[in-house]
């Protein structure tokens, strides 16, 4: 009998670690994915623009975007990509 409770308090211990485990690689990739991806709220304070500026540059395929249930994201180095293509050098 008290193997079978050893047994059992050591499953239980394992069923925890992989719980913890898989709890901080779904976090990990969260923040991976923010890293990545940016809301329309967040492109919109980075780049001081409003919602309409934004809307006007989706509509002209100046910046890619991904739309899930009617939100907009975009990719940081699309971001980054536009912000280098429109740079220009003081003279």
């Amino acid at each position: 009998m008290d193997e079978l409770k050893q047994s059992l308090q050591t499953l239980s211990i394992d069923l925890q670690e992989i719980k913890t485990s898989l709890q901080l690689l779904t976090e990990n990739q969260s923040k991976d994915l923010q890293k990545e991806w940016f809301d329309g709220q967040d492109v919109m304070l980075a780049l001081k623009i409003s919602s309409r500026t934004l809307q006007t540059m989706r509509n002209n395929g100046l910046l890619p975007y991904s739309q899930v249930r009617g939100k907009f994201y975009y990719k940081v180095s699309d971001l980054e990509g536009l912000l280098k293509s429109n740079y220009s050098k003081i003279k």
